[in-house]
């Protein structure tokens, strides 16, 4: 049997090309190794490594960390927001409470008018004596607060003047007389200290300036005398 003649270098083989795919060699029974797959060529017929493609990669990079980039901006000021609504909310439920607390505790304040009239007039005696001070005490728990005493200054933003006078006794406007007592919680005013207050009395700087001019326009007229006596005396003298 003659080998066809083959032909020079770079030429194809005529006739069909048989290719051996078994796995197992069939002369040593063993598994055969599988080649290596060539690399798929890039869009434009080249692999990754060629210069165009490479340039889309970059390109693509480049869009995808703009794309996170806006992403976590959008995070970011999502969570501001939430943050803000949450303070807010939380705010909004503490403002509500104190205005239930405080919208309970108004309605109790005449009671607790009338209890501390029963005591100044002694007649906070027995089982009586001891509600009273149990409201109190529950009361004080809450956060109410009771203010308003003789002889403070007077301050127009806790004090509600009822009435008014002058005085010598003070040097300042102040509470003469509480009336009826102020409540507060916290820093809210509930009620006012509804009171009596007296100025400095203008008239009695000028009593006290007359009384100090009075010994001082007392000892002119003795000077004047004593003066006027001493001229006397020398007048006889003189004629002599």
């Amino acid at each position: 049997m003659t080998t066809p003649p083959t032909k020079g270098e770079g030429e194809e083989r005529e006739g069909p090309v048989i290719r051996d795919k078994r796995r197992i060699d069939p002369e040593t029974g063993k598994v055969r190794e599988t080649a290596a797959t060539p690399p798929s060529p890039g869009p434009s017929g080249g692999t990754a490594s060629g210069g165009e493609p490479a340039k889309e990669v970059g390109e693509e990079v480049a869009a995808l960390q703009s794309q996170l980039a806006e992403r976590t901006l959008d995070l970011q000021r999502l969570k501001a927001e939430y943050d803000n609504y949450r303070k807010r909310v939380e705010r909004d439920r503490v403002a509500v409470r104190e205005q239930a607390l405080a919208n309970v505790l108004n309605e109790l304040l005449p009671v607790l008018d009338d209890i501390g009239r029963a005591r100044d007039h002694g007649e906070l005696v027995g089982g009586f004596k001891s509600v009273a001070e149990s409201l109190e005490a529950t009361t004080g728990k809450l956060g109410l607060t009771r203010f308003g005493e003789k002889g403070e200054p007077f301050d127009p933003v806790v004090h509600e003047a009822l009435m008014h006078g002058y005085s010598a006794e003070v040097t300042e406007t102040s509470v003469t007389d509480v009336l009826q007592p102020g409540y507060r919680i916290g820093e809210r005013i509930l009620r006012p200290a509804r009171v009596a207050v007296a100025e400095p009395d203008p008239n009695a700087e000028s009593a006290a300036d007359a009384e100090a001019a009075g010994p001082a326009a007392e000892a002119a007229p003795d000077a004047e005398a004593a003066s006027d006596g001493e001229q006397d005396t020398d007048g006889p003298k003189g004629d002599a």
